[in-house]
């Protein structure tokens, strides 16, 4: 079917009389807005489906968004059949958020599901606590993350609090996509829909102080220098609170971008892995002599988090830096309380940093390591339960979780934590720049860096995969003068032993669009198209090591030096 012939099909007395309009217009004027509207359907990737608002099969919309809604509550009955069937929503700042929000509640109570839909916006984490929580089948959230303002997205949750994986996922899109548009049932019951809000939230913030903090002598948290933005994001609803409720008392909150707005009015991009997205609150914290700047994206799952450097100057983290802060400190307090059995695990993903195994090693817990997504950090909770304990997992886009009661990343739980070590650092006279370094010390440096190449449309998809066809088919042979070693392909699921040339099965992890090199050095690439974005990432990993800390800058320099070589290697 051409792109005009899918167009046409949405000229029908199933669409409303200003969808119609639009697409005809579109039709009459060979407008190029059709090709890219209508080319394909928006599909589940590991954020979900996301993508830009708008009329057509490849925009969000009240029929795309329904259909999915639909598909959704026929999988529904069809695994809790004759049963009272539970699905707890949730939205974020994001333009049309609230709308989309009771469309997809009017879609499932027509369906005759029960809907505990929240008030207002709430953060990711806080709807996969609730599924949990409230004992729901089922969790739909509407966001896009950290994507530009003309995007939004729906992810859904299952029993267990975590994104849908493997055998859901495949059957709840196959449901989706046998669902016609003229099937969607739009005429909602409200009397099956259940309206939550802050009482929620103090449930869910009381469960993220529980499970996330050590210290019961709250060492340091009165001189604890706090600054705090949401950009504009969902948290302005449960981070302060939650630092008051912990004991925290200096808090400085970046009073313009507690403000939520879907148009994220102060910041280029509200995607605190930017250090731009936390100018306002480094120049906050330089008035307020701040310890520690912390900035949300949107939904708030995600954080980013800037201490004092060496030289005094704030610096922003990677996510895989504060990831190991926080991953260390949380083991040594498992180990000095005696909770380590070696029962124990934590989670991360094939293209985070590999800092995690050794942090395992050292501390005698497992590391699994899954694909991208958090969802995948979930499905190994959920696989090991009665076997191995789950202590915390993150992965290097600034996510991150300590405990299982949240099946998703969690920004609140992982601040109270960071908040904690920052403070316990300030109380000794140390930084939380200065403990990273003091990991380093142990286990070596590490240096990463992401490189993203946006391919935008029809024809960014396909040149997108053509890239990934020829660093399949011709891998480099060294990088940065160091002879690449083994090159994994989580597509075709083989482990190529560059050296010898023998090729391995790697069944292990399900099959995605992925490719690793790794050197003798110790270099690792990791090479994926982005699920959610028109971009392919190069992830980039370099290992140095430092016997002190006046060590640590000159051995960054040289690693970061390294990179340049590695791009130039890769023609990026």
């Amino acid at each position: 079917m051409t792109t005009v012939e899918k167009a046409k099909l949405w000229l029908s007395d199933t669409f409303d009389a200003e969808t119609k309009a639009t697409v005809q217009n579109w039709i009459d004027t060979n407008s190029p807005e059709l090709e890219d509207s209508f080319y394909r359907e928006l599909e589940f990737g590991t954020g979900g489906m996301r993508g830009i608002m708008g009329v057509g099969t490849n925009r969000l919309n009240k029929y795309t968004l329904g259909q999915a809604t639909q598909g959704l509550a026929n999988y529904l009955h069809q695994q809790f059949p004759n049963q009272e069937i539970k699905v707890a929503i949730a939205y974020d700042v994001r333009n049309n958020s609230r709308e989309f929000g009771k469309m997809c509640a009017d879609v499932l109570t027509a369906n005759g599901i029960k809907v505990l839909l929240f008030k207002e916006h709430r953060p990711t984490p806080e709807l996969s606590f609730t599924v949990r929580d409230k004992k729901c089948n089922a969790g739909i959230v509407l966001t896009a993350s950290h994507n530009p303002p003309e995007y939004n997205g729906y992810k859904v949750y299952w029993n267990d609090g975590a994104q849908i994986v493997p055998p859901n996922d495949d059957a709840i899109i196959k449901e989706v996509y046998a669902t016609k548009f003229e099937d969607i049932k739009f005429n909602g019951n409200d009397d099956l829909i259940e309206w939550i809000g802050e009482e929620q939230d103090d449930v869910y913030i009381d469960r993220c102080i529980a499970e996330s903090l050590y210290q019961k002598d709250k060492i340091g948290y009165d001189n604890l220098n706090i600054v705090f933005t949401s950009i504009h994001g969902t948290t302005y609803t449960t981070i302060p609170k939650a630092l008051e409720k912990a004991g925290f008392k200096k808090i400085d909150l970046v009073t313009e971008q507690m403000i939520p707005s879907g148009n994220f009015p102060t910041v280029e991009s509200p995607n605190p892995e930017e250090p731009k997205a936390l100018k306002m609150a480094v120049d906050l914290a330089n008035i307020t002599n701040g310890d520690i700047v912390i900035g949300c994206d949107p939904d708030g799952d995600r954080l980013g988090i800037a201490v004092r450097n060496l030289d005094g100057e704030i610096q922003l983290l990677n996510g895989n830096q504060t990831n190991m802060i926080l991953t260390d400190y949380i083991l040594n307090q498992w180990k000095d309380a005696g909770r380590i059995t070696g029962k124990e695990f934590i989670g991360s993903t094939i293209v985070t940093s590999d800092v995690f195994f050794d942090l395992a090693e050292q501390y005698g817990v497992d590391c699994k390591a899954g694909l991208t997504g958090f969802k995948w950090i979930g499905k190994m909770i959920r696989d090991a339960e009665g076997v191995e304990k789950f202590i915390c997992g993150g992965e290097e886009s600034f996510g991150f979780m300590t405990g299982d009661f949240v099946r998703d990343k969690d920004s609140c739980g992982s601040i109270l934590v960071a908040c904690e070590i920052a403070a316990w650092c300030k109380a000794n006279g140390r930084t939380m720049y200065q403990y990273m370094i003091d990991i380093y010390k142990k286990i070596g440096v590490y240096q990463e860096a992401l490189v993203n190449v946006v391919k935008k449309g029809r024809t960014g998809a396909e040149e997108i995969a053509q890239m990934m066809v020829d660093f399949r088919n011709n891998p480099p042979k060294s990088l940065a003068g160091s002879l690449v070693k083994e090159v994994k392909d989580f597509q075709e699921q083989t482990c190529l032993d560059a050296i010898s040339g023998e090729k391995k099965v790697m069944n292990d992890i399900p099959k995605s669009n992925v490719l690793i090199y790794y050197t003798e050095d110790g270099t690792k690439i990791c090479i994926r198209p982005s699920g959610t974005e028109p971009k392919i990432k190069f992830y980039f990993s370099v290992k140095g090591s430092i016997s002190s800390e006046a060590d640590y800058k000159a051995e960054v320099a040289r690693l970061e030096k390294k990179f340049d070589i590695v791009k130039e290697d890769l023609k990026l």
